[in-house]
């Protein structure tokens, strides 16, 4: 059974889905893990593979949810993609890492895709 932060992820993760679809990626996998660590998606968006990190929040009590990316869990989600892409053998792809922010503004819900949000420069 999931508690009541595992199922607001998952309802933000499946709100990110839909809006990536929407602006044409296409989903190769959700909650990819290894030892390592997770990625939220793994999608396709044209020949570049994106590795997406989805923070959601209901209130803004914490600021924006973009902001919550830390660089150690930037560090832990590019190793992760690393093994993606040799377990893959697609280490000559392109790729990149977006951040899919979900909040509330007034009475709406905000929905905002940061492309290359952060990249693996200086990252070993």
């Amino acid at each position: 059974m999931q508690n009541q932060k595992q199922q607001q992820g998952k309802k933000g993760e499946s709100i990110a889905v839909e809006q990536l679809k929407k602006n044409g990626y296409k989903i190769l996998e959700r909650n990819y893990r290894t030892k390592i660590g997770e990625i939220d998606i793994i999608a396709r968006d044209g020949d570049v593979i994106v590795f997406i990190e989805v923070k959601a929040r209901q209130t803004n009590s914490y600021g924006n949810p973009k902001y919550a990316v830390t660089w150690t869990k930037q560090k832990k989600i590019a190793r992760t993609a690393q093994m993606y892409l040799k377990s893959t053998n697609q280490l000559d792809k392109r790729a990149r890492f977006d951040v899919v922010a979900i909040h509330r503004k007034e009475d709406r819900q905000l929905i905002e895709i940061i492309q290359n949000a952060f990249d693996l420069t200086g990252m070993s």
